[in-house]
């Protein structure tokens, strides 16, 4: 599949071009867009960054609604997991959108019910579920603070929004920068990104309690695929040609001290793009 110059592919030809490409495969399986879909979402379910938000999920399982579900991979997981879920996905493609949700669940045999619908008019009555989920949604609202209103609205009192891996940006002249370096965006111009201040406000404004902000270092759920092996990898590289690195390793690369570097490279990071998750509840 050719890219045409100057020509802006969906988002399912843009997938359908990383499918295509040889040297891309590492994305896609990253990505999980690899076939078949179902052995995709079972690694996703199994995957470091899904382990570590089953630990934020409420204790008890009810309704949940998985919100810009995509190819449905984490509606997957919460219906592994024992929750009732709803998944909502505006595009109707079979590679990336509804239809590839409809085959995931019919494959898994999971009771997954599927809504092709933007967030910012969502088509439930108020206080319909225990949990919201979205995985890499926010930044692609085009209304970031009406799709938080009606997530507010059709969250049950005591009930958890928690939105992993959204995009920000320090300040807005960084937005140029990191769409250039998106490896996706110039395929099919879908990318965005936000200030983290944005985000705090368009949840709070909508009614939400934020309980935790995790930076882009904090937690596995934002460096996935990175393990904090391979980040002991990268980091044990870089210290290699210094005096005392194997010391210096053995200091630095332990259950203590390594969480602590991690926090304080999220920090300092300032990375246009860099990964953000929120967690958040909706006061009883």
């Amino acid at each position: 599949m050719q890219v045409e110059q100057n020509r802006c592919l969906t988002w399912e030809e843009a997938v359908q071009y990383l499918l295509s490409n040889p040297e891309q495969q590492e994305l896609v399986k990253a990505c999980y867009y690899d076939a078949p879909l179902v052995d995709a979402a079972n690694r996703y379910w199994c995957s470091e960054e899904w382990h570590a938000i089953n630990e934020l999920l409420p204790t008890t399982v009810g309704s949940a609604l998985d919100i810009g579900a995509g190819n449905g991979i984490a509606s997957y997981a919460l219906a592994k997991e024992g929750w009732q879920v709803h998944s909502l996905e505006p595009d109707p493609s079979n590679l990336v959108g509804v239809g590839a949700i409809y085959h995931l669940a019919k494959t898994a045999e999971l009771p997954i019910q599927v809504t092709q619908e933007f967030g910012e008019t969502l088509p439930f009555p108020d206080q319909s579920f225990e949990l919201v989920f979205a995985r890499q949604v926010l930044h692609h609202a085009q209304d970031l603070q009406e799709l938080c209103k009606e997530i507010n609205r059709v969250l049950k009192p005591g009930g958890k929004f928690i939105a992993v891996r959204d995009h920000v940006i320090s300040s807005k002249e960084d937005l140029p920068r990191f769409l250039e370096s998106h490896p996706l965006h110039h395929l099919y111009g879908g990318e965005n990104a936000f200030l983290s201040t944005e985000y705090i406000n368009a949840l709070q404004q909508a009614g939400l309690r934020i309980d935790h902000v995790l930076k882009s270092f904090d937690s596995k759920i934002n460096y996935a695929p990175l393990t904090p092996a391979n980040m002991q990898a990268k980091f044990g590289q870089r210290l290699r040609p210094l005096p005392g690195s194997k010391s210096l390793a053995y200091l630095i690369f332990n259950s203590i001290t390594f969480p602590i570097l991690l926090r304080l490279l999220s920090t300092f990071d300032n990375r246009p793009g860099r990964l953000y998750s929120f967690i958040c509840s909706k006061p009883l």
